[in-house]
């Protein structure tokens, strides 16, 4: 009888375990996704406020550049009001100020609400990789990550995606409006389904939770975490960026097929829930190294093939790389962490997205200098820095 009661025990567990990974999936790809719906909108933003398009494009820099530096702030606040408080707060927020955006006549006002939307954004990612490491066991731990950082990386299609065939349809507003309506369901899912976390609360203040973070920077295998955290989303933004007008240029492929292109990233995507059963086998500082190789040897390929097809299996291993990698270092990171292990992964949130606001910038950089070719070879090593840095990561910090 009790033999029975214990696996009933575990498969409820495992049930709720399994109906939690699955609820904070989905809110990161729609949490993240507002970071990515503006692109799509630019020229239509353009177009509505006589503005020119470097104009109409801060609605998107708005939300990048306050959704990075939140995070420096939200990691400790999670640290000493919850986890789950932290990331409900978020939602709370964007489901208010997200319709508001489609009511708005001013690009000013559109641009202040999108700098709001970012803010409110950056409470999700630390409290809930926080959250992951302090809730789920050691063996559940890295597949779970797996499974949100996932939805992290999809967000940058599917946002695009959603954002066009909505706008095309109904119009740019409708776009705001039903987004507002998601997070509203969003955060019924979080309030309902999503348990406090039952590690201790930090007490510090804030700028204790500062100077702990200035701490983080004096252990060196976290400080190369870092390099390579960098290294990540810089290289896989500023490959779609150069993708897109290289697929234009040289194959003279139009924006719908480019964005099947874009699309087909997301095969590479799905390995990364498995990358906790590779670390179960192989050892997690071996699975990072893996994963780094798999992207520096995809991009490096991608930038010499002339045949269509190569060069798609050339994309999805890269992204295969990328993800496998960030959802096996942030584990890393979060237990390297230890006790400030929502500092770190503040600083891991902030740097990898820090990253993909450099992306563009240093992919056009060194293309209007330069070849597609040139640009794809220095994005691969860039990674390469990145995979030097996971070599001289001490194996003997385990996970």
């Amino acid at each position: 009888m009790k033999e029975a009661n214990v696996k009933v025990n575990h498969k409820t567990s495992e049930r709720s375990d399994s109906l939690i990974t699955a609820i904070l999936f989905w809110t990161g790809l729609v949490v993240v996704s507002s970071l990515y719906i503006t692109i799509p909108l630019v020229s239509i933003f353009a177009e509505a406020f006589n503005v020119s398009t470097s104009q109409a494009a801060w609605t998107g820099s708005a939300f990048s550049f306050c959704y990075a530096v939140s995070f420096l702030f939200f990691g400790p606040l999670s640290d000493r009001y919850g986890r789950k408080q932290i990331k409900l707060f978020g939602l709370i927020v964007l489901t208010i100020v997200t319709p508001l955006v489609g009511l708005i006549t001013s690009l000013s006002w559109v641009i202040a609400l999108r700098a709001i939307q970012g803010i409110a954004a950056a409470t999700f990612a630390p409290a809930a990789l926080s959250y992951v490491v302090e809730h789920f066991p050691a063996e559940k731990r890295v597949t779970t990550t797996g499974f949100v950082s996932t939805g992290f990386l999809m967000s940058g299609i599917v946002g695009q995606v959603f954002s066009s065939l909505i706008s095309e349809n109904f119009g740019w507003d409708y776009v705001f409006y039903i987004l507002g309506v998601v997070y509203l369901i969003t955060a019924i899912l979080v309030t309902f389904f999503i348990p406090k976390s039952d590690a201790p609360q930090i007490k510090s203040s804030m700028l204790g939770s500062f100077k702990q973070m200035g701490k983080v920077f004096t252990q060196k295998s976290l400080l190369l975490c870092y390099i390579i955290t960098l290294t990540l989303l810089l290289s896989f933004v500023g490959m779609y960026t150069t993708l897109g007008s290289y697929l234009s240029g040289t194959f003279g492929l139009n924006s719908q097929a480019i964005l099947y292109v874009r699309c087909a990233g997301i095969l590479g995507m799905l390995i990364s829930p498995f990358s906790g059963k590779l670390v179960t086998k192989f050892g997690i500082h071996a699975v990072i190294r893996v994963g780094l190789s798999l992207s520096v040897l995809g991009l490096a390929i991608l930038g010499v093939s002339s045949n269509l097809v190569f060069l798609i299996v050339m994309s999805v291993v890269f992204v295969a790389g990328v993800s496998i990698t960030i959802s096996t270092l942030i584990s890393l990171v979060g237990h390297l962490g230890g006790i400030a292990r929502g500092s770190a992964i503040s600083l891991f949130s902030f740097i990898l997205f820090m990253g993909a606001t450099l992306g563009p910038i240093v992919a056009m950089g060194i293309l209007n200098m330069s070849s597609y070719l040139l640009t794809f070879e220095l994005l691969a090593l860039l990674l390469g820095i990145g995979l030097i840095a996971s070599i001289l990561i001490k194996s003997r910090d385990q996970v």
